[in-house]
């Protein structure tokens, strides 16, 4: 059944006179039963063509819709040219992070390897390089350092460099038991986790949650990664001071990790500290040579790989590990190992440290995948991003790998050499690949003090994310106030917290910003009838006497109810309430006088300013005396929704001016607002105007339709 409303109007006809125009709602028929509903909703996917399946397909593996089209001439170069340089840089890195993480080097080989594959077959973007990335294997670290100390190893042993020959023979039966050493428990727990996360993300995917990205702010995420880069920097120290510290566990890890430092100076490497030295004066001018000259170079020049390189010869031929004790990588196995599950029986314990890596991992990801095809004009998926992240922990968790999301610096690297496509991936997994399979065994002498530098290096570009806060300040205080709330409290205080805090001050300010909306009173601009603004910003706007006219940026809900009918009595300068009691109260004095004055004020009016808490207040009258308010109409455009609570206030309002003698017109209501409206009782059907001056204009002809003796019908 059409059920039809009617909204009233008025329009400018010849001759100066208004003729009513009506606006006719109509809604779509009667919902159907929810029989019918769920029948139709159990049989749409039910139903299966040719063109649908093969839709669906592409869909799930965008590799099937890229590669029948991939115009080998034009890409091939790029692809090959990008793939080799972005594999060369992962080589380092993914050795270094391996660290960060809790892991022995070649696990790091592992995760790069296969997520880069993985990504290529689920991706949408064609520029994001999906790997290590610093804050997750932080993450992933705290978690595998504090199940190493409940499980009773030593933390510092987990990296010790030389566990990974051991313990994989022990692992080959998937069990937990003696023959398990403090790698290949951290190792378990790593990759538990990142099945645990891999899930969470999958399954919303699943449930097309891929909204959730938006609420992640940019200030937000930059202050989280700003904030773990300097637990990450920190973590770093005790490497290049060549210091056997554990982990600190539980909150301010920065503050304890620099005390510990301090306290243990006296112990420090000289063999490491040199070499550290030496790497950071090799590197940081090698790494600002690369960004000033990344426009020149067709690619960036390898510096890390070159001083990996040089490192490791140094180290082996110097025997630093024999003769100054200088902790170095340890032995690199060849090849893969079988498959193996996770620990189940692990889940539990770490599930709530695998959502917020989940939550993590897909918002970097989303971010870096729709700020390259925004560039690059083409279209991403944020669902189908979820999948392939989703897939790139699940499937190498079974192969002892962690968490992997995009990285920004070898994205750019990749955007910048010429990539076009995913290709570019599969040629990056060849060089680890080759790595895995010949090279890796080389890097046994390799110091982790030059992974650490290698680690730091990468940060410095955290650290200038300082020198921005004052344009940040300028620019928004409340985008600075959340980076740098968010930045403190994962710096300080804990990495997980520091993002849920970050989330609950973004949402706090955006409740703030609703509760602290004002009620502005709008003017006419002069030649332009139907525009109406803030008379407080422009000069030279024109009021109607005794119409003013009011809106409410923001929306109306139960947070803001009572403050919206504050910030307006404030603007019309009297609180109806009030003004009800004091009227009240001055009839209890009139009656009091018609003994001495006779009947001659029974019908007087409130005339003049009232002058109240030291100001002047604006003149409220009857409609049947001139000179006063008598409507006051409210601009809806900017009230975005009203629920029950929000109703109810312009229904107390209405009433509430009524009975002062003035009525309350509402305009320029969308459709949503209208629903609400009728939803929660309004009977607008004389009070709601398709514009701010359909309004004025009726207001203003019944108040001298009333004064004049006559009786106003509406349109």
């Amino acid at each position: 059944m059409q059920v039809e409303e009617e909204l009233c109007c008025s329009a400018a006809a010849g001759g100066g006179r208004r003729r009513p125009l009506i606006l006719e709602r109509v809604q779509k028929d009667d919902k159907m039963s929810w029989k019918s509903s769920a029948s139709r909703a159990l049989r749409k996917p039910c139903i299966c063509t040719w063109a649908k399946a093969r839709a669906a397909a592409e869909d799930f593996l965008p590799i099937l819709k890229w590669l029948p089209r991939y115009r080998l001439r034009d890409w091939v170069l790029g692809d090959v040219l990008s793939g080799l340089i972005v594999g060369i840089l992962m080589v380092p890195q993914s050795i270094a992070y391996s660290l960060l993480a809790g892991q022995d080097p070649v696990y790091g080989l592992y995760t790069s390897f296969f997520s880069s594959i993985i990504y290529a077959l689920f991706g949408t973007s064609r520029h994001i390089s999906v790997g290590i990335f610093g804050v997750l294997c932080l993450m992933v670290g705290q978690v595998v350092d504090r199940e190493l100390a409940e499980a009773g190893y030593l933390t510092e042993g987990l990296s010790g460099g030389n566990h990974s020959a051991a313990p994989l023979a022990g692992q080959g039966n998937g069990s937990f038991g003696a023959e398990c050493d403090s790698s290949c428990y951290a190792i378990m727990v790593g990759a538990t986790v990142t099945f645990t996360a891999g899930v969470y993300q999958v399954l919303m995917g699943v449930f097309q949650v891929g909204f959730v990205s938006v609420y992640l702010s940019d200030s937000l995420l930059s202050g989280f990664a700003t904030g773990a880069s300097l637990t990450i920097i920190t973590s770093q120290m005790k490497y290049l001071l060549g210091l056997k510290l554990a982990r600190p566990q539980g909150w301010f890890p920065l503050v304890k990790t620099w005390f510990h430092l301090l306290a243990n100076l006296g112990s420090t490497n000289l063999c490491d500290l040199l070499t550290s030295l030496v790497s950071l004066l090799l590197l940081v001018p090698a790494k600002e040579l690369n960004d000033r000259l990344k426009h020149k170079l067709k690619a960036p020049i390898p510096f890390e790989l070159f001083v990996v390189i040089i490192a490791t010869l140094v180290s082996h031929f110097g025997r630093f590990e024999a003769e100054y004790g200088s902790g170095v990588a340890g032995s690199i196995p060849t090849g893969f190992l079988p498959p193996q599950p996770p620990a189940w029986w692990l889940i539990p314990r770490v599930a709530l440290d695998a959502l917020s890596i989940a939550v993590v991992g897909f918002a970097i990801t989303v971010s870096l995948s729709e700020l390259f095809s925004k560039k690059h004009e083409y279209a991403v998926s944020a669902n189908q991003e979820m999948f392939a992240i989703g897939f790139c922990n699940i499937i190498p968790s079974f192969f002892r790998c962690f968490s992997t999301s995009a990285a920004l610096t070898k994205s750019l690297v990749k955007e910048s050499t010429g990539c076009h496509s995913q290709m570019s991936g599969l040629v990056t997994a060849l060089v680890l690949l080759l790595v895995l399979l010949l090279v890796a065994p080389l890097f046994h002498a390799l110091q982790k003090c030059v992974l650490a530098v290698i680690i730091v290096v990468n940060l410095r570009g955290a650290l200038s994310k300082f020198c921005d806060v004052p344009r940040m300040w300028l620019t928004n205080r409340i985008d600075a106030s959340i980076w740098l709330v968010t930045m403190a409290t994962s710096a300080l205080v804990n990495t997980e917290l520091g993002l849920l805090v970050g989330v609950l001050v973004s949402a706090f300010c955006v409740l703030c910003r609703t509760q602290r909306a004002l009620v502005l009173e709008l003017g006419r601009a002069p030649q332009v009838q139907e525009l109406y603004e803030d008379v407080a910003s422009y000069r030279g706007l024109c009021t109607t006497p005794g119409v003013p006219v009011f809106r409410y940026p923001a929306p109306l809900y139960y947070a803001n109810q009572r403050l919206f009918k504050a910030a307006l009595f404030k603007a019309v300068g009297l609180d109806p309430v009030q003004e009800k009691v004091r009227r009240r109260k001055l009839n209890k004095k009139t009656k009091l006088q018609r003994e001495v004055l006779g009947n001659e004020a029974e019908h007087r009016g409130v005339l003049g300013n009232e002058v109240q808490d030291g100001r002047v207040t604006r003149v409220l009258v009857s409609p049947d005396h001139p000179g006063g308010v008598h409507s006051i109409v409210l601009d809806c455009s900017a009230i975005l929704f009203l629920d029950s609570a929000g109703v109810g206030a312009l229904k107390e309002v209405r009433r509430d001016f009524q009975n002062v003698g003035v009525q309350v017109l509402l305009a320029r209501c969308g459709t949503g607002i209208l629903d609400a409206l009728d939803r929660g009782g309004f009977h607008h059907q004389d009070g709601v105007f398709c514009t701010i001056s359909d309004a004025v204009h009726h207001a203003a002809h019944a108040a001298q339709n009333i004064s004049n003796g006559k009786s106003d019908t509406p349109c």
